[in-house]
């Protein structure tokens, strides 16, 4: 027995619909796992910056900054002032300008760790001038937190050296000074202990898990799965029983 056009339409329907319900409910559970990752990443960022701050000591046996990641520090060394690196395009309360970047001797220890000391606005008459930031040739002690690698920011055609890039490779650049780099950074939050101030701003941007973005996406797939139901609810099944509930119009042929 063949399966009249209504039944196939009917069916095609149905398949549709569990598909598309099926996808849509799948992405918004997977909004709320990115959701509770995110979160569980806060908490972790929360207990890191509670624990007692990293020292010099604690940075000897690492390669990289990843173990004490988010942990606030106060390690002391020696400025390295000839590779300062300005990070071109970067903003801090509205303000366009630069990010300065210091290599910083760790003492006890040879070895470089980048620190991003602050922000400063960049002159717009002249941008490839730099302004000067005051670097103590003295031993410091720089508090911050510990951080990865300075963020990244699109680049076409941008610089790889000099004191102006858009980038900072924190292996190749301490390569260029000849010396041997702890990978990763410091976020300085304060002016070092040589000097009161040094005219850097440094209102860094919180660090935002993006918890409250998951949730609302999560939202808008499950609305929409709801919504795919209602609709078929509705014209598959209500609006087919009233017009069959309805009485028909009288045949004057």
């Amino acid at each position: 027995m063949s399966v009249s056009t209504r039944d196939r339409r009917f069916w095609f329907v149905l398949v549709a619909t569990l598909l598309s319900c099926s996808l849509t409910a799948s992405l918004g559970l997977w909004q709320l796992r990115r959701a509770d990752l995110k979160e569980s990443l806060a908490a972790s960022m929360v207990a890191s910056a509670a624990l007692p701050p990293v020292v010099n000591a604690d940075l000897v046996p690492l390669a990289t900054t990843e173990p004490v990641l988010h942990r606030m520090a106060e390690v002391s060394g020696r400025w390295v002032a000839a590779g300062t690196v300005y990070l071109d395009n970067r903003q801090m309360s509205k303000r366009q300008g630069f990010y300065v970047v210091t290599p910083l001797q760790l003492s006890g220890d040879g070895r470089v760790l980048w620190v991003q000391r602050g922000f400063v606005p960049r002159d717009f008459l002249q941008r490839d001038k730099v302004p000067e930031v005051a670097t103590p040739a003295s031993e410091v002690v720089v508090k911050g937190r510990m951080a990865a690698v300075p963020s990244q920011v699109y680049e076409l055609g941008g610089a790889s050296q000099g004191p102006i890039r858009q980038n900072l490779d924190v292996v190749a650049a301490a390569q260029e000074l000849g010396m041997a780099v702890l990978v990763g950074s410091l976020v300085q939050l304060e002016p070092n202990s040589a000097e009161k101030s040094d005219g850097l701003a440094r209102e860094w941007p919180m660090v935002d898990a993006g918890v409250h973005k998951h949730h609302g996406y999560a939202f808008q797939w499950f609305g929409l799965c709801a919504l795919m139901v209602v609709l078929y609810v509705w014209f598959q099944i209500l609006a087919p029983r009233r017009r069959q509930g309805q009485p028909q119009p009288p045949d004057h042929g």
